[in-house]
C-alpha cells in the first residue's frame, strides 16, 4: 500500500510539474501572440530576423580565433574628438579594465560585433572575444577554461581585474566561474545577456547534458543558488519579455540574496538582438565606465525592485 501510495504522489507531482509548465508555456506563447499586434513587438521581430541574416553572413569570420596581444595605448581618450570625449566615463580606473566577451550556445564571437564597436568607440582599450567549443557540453569544465582565457588576459595587459560581458550561455558559463570559482577575485563587473539564470523551458527541447543543466530545478542551478557571501562582483542583467529562447522569460533575471544586480528590462527584443539592441548596449556601456558600486556600495541581493532597475519599451506593449 504505501508502495502504491508514493507511486501516486510520484504521478501527481509530475503531473503537476508538467501543468505548470504548460502554464508557463502558454503564456509565454500568449506574449508572442499579442507582440505582433504591436509597433515595438514587429520592430522586434523585424530586427531580431534582420540580424539573423546578418549574423549568418559574418558567422564563418568569427570561427576564427582572436589572437590575443598587448594594447600599446590602453585606456585613452586624448585621440577622441571633444564632444565624445566628454560623454565617455566617469571613472578612468573601471573603464580601464580590459573586457572579455563569451557568446551563447553554437555561436562564436561574431555575435558582438556591434557590441564591440561600440565599446571601442567608448575609448575602451583591451576588448577581446573568445570562442569556446560547440561541443561543449557541460558548464562547468566550459567555466574552468574561461577561468584560463581571463588569466592570460590578465597576463597580457598587466590588469589586476577584468570586466566579463556573457551573451545567453556565455553568460552562466561566467556566472559560475564568478560564483563557484574564485572569479569574483578578478572579475569587477559580470554582463549577462539572455542568460537563464533560473533555467529555460525551452531546454527540454534537446536532449543533451548541457541543456539538462539549464532546465529549471537542476543540479547546476541549485548549486548557483548557494550562499556567495561577500562576492564583490557587479552583475548586469539585461532581460526582454520578448526573448523567444528563454521561457518564461523572467527566468532571465537573477535574484540572490548575496550578489549585487542591477537590472535592465527590455519588452521588445528578441534573444539573437539584445548584443546590438541600443538600449542594451547603452545602457551596459554607461555602467563599465563607472565603478560608483564600489564607492557606494547598497544592499545585495535587490533585484527586481533595486531602484537601479530600469524598463525599456512603448507604453502600448503587452507587457505593460
Amino acid at each position: 500500500m504505501a508502495l502504491v501510495r508514493g507511486g501516486l504522489d510520484r504521478l501527481a507531482s509530475a503531473a503537476g510539474a508538467v501543468g505548470r509548465a504548460a502554464v508557463e508555456v502558454g503564456r509565454a506563447g500568449a506574449y508572442t501572440a499579442r507582440t505582433f499586434g504591436t509597433p515595438a513587438g514587429l520592430r522586434g521581430v523585424a530586427v531580431e530576423w534582420a540580424w539573423l541574416a546578418a549574423h549568418m553572413a559574418v558567422y564563418p569570420a568569427g570561427l576564427l580565433r582572436e589572437t590575443l596581444v598587448e594594447s600599446g595605448d590602453g585606456y585613452r581618450t586624448d585621440t577622441l574628438p571633444p564632444e565624445r570625449r566628454g560623454l565617455l566615463v566617469a571613472d578612468p580606473e573601471g573603464a580601464g579594465y580590459p573586457i572579455l566577451l563569451v557568446h551563447g550556445i553554437m555561436d562564436n564571437r561574431s555575435v558582438f560585433t556591434v557590441f564591440r564597436r561600440a565599446l571601442r568607440r567608448r575609448g575602451f582599450g583591451t576588448v577581446h572575444a573568445v570562442n569556446y567549443s560547440l561541443f561543449t557540453g557541460d558548464v562547468r569544465t566550459a567555466a574552468h577554461e574561461l577561468r584560463g582565457h581571463v588569466e592570460r588576459l590578465r597576463e597580457v595587459t598587466g590588469a589586476e581585474r577584468v570586466h566579463i560581458v556573457g551573451h545567453s550561455l556565455g553568460g552562466m558559463i561566467a556566472r559560475y566561474y564568478v560564483q563557484r570559482l574564485g572569479g569574483s577575485d578578478v572579475v569587477d563587473t559580470l554582463v549577462t545577456l539572455g542568460s537563464p539564470h533560473t533555467g529555460s523551458l525551452s531546454a527540454y527541447l534537446m536532449p543533451t547534458p548541457l541543456a539538462a543543466q539549464l532546465r529549471p530545478g537542476s543540479d547546476l542551478l541549485r548549486e548557483l543558488e548557494e550562499p556567495a557571501p561577500g562576492c564583490p562582483t557587479r552583475f548586469l542583467v539585461v532581460w526582454s519579455r520578448m526573448d523567444q529562447m528563454i521561457v518564461p522569460q523572467r527566468n532571465a533575471r537573477l535574484a540572490h540574496d548575496d550578489l549585487h544586480v542591477e537590472h535592465l528590462e527590455l519588452r521588445d527584443v528578441g534573444h539573437l538582438s539584445l548584443p546590438i539592441d541600443p538600449r542594451s548596449v547603452h545602457w551596459v556601456v554607461s555602467a563599465l565606465a563607472r565603478s560608483d558600486h564600489r564607492r557606494h556600495p547598497f544592499r545585495r541581493g535587490q533585484a527586481v525592485e533595486n531602484p537601479r532597475s530600469t524598463t525599456y519599451g512603448e507604453r502600448s506593449s503587452p507587457a505593460s
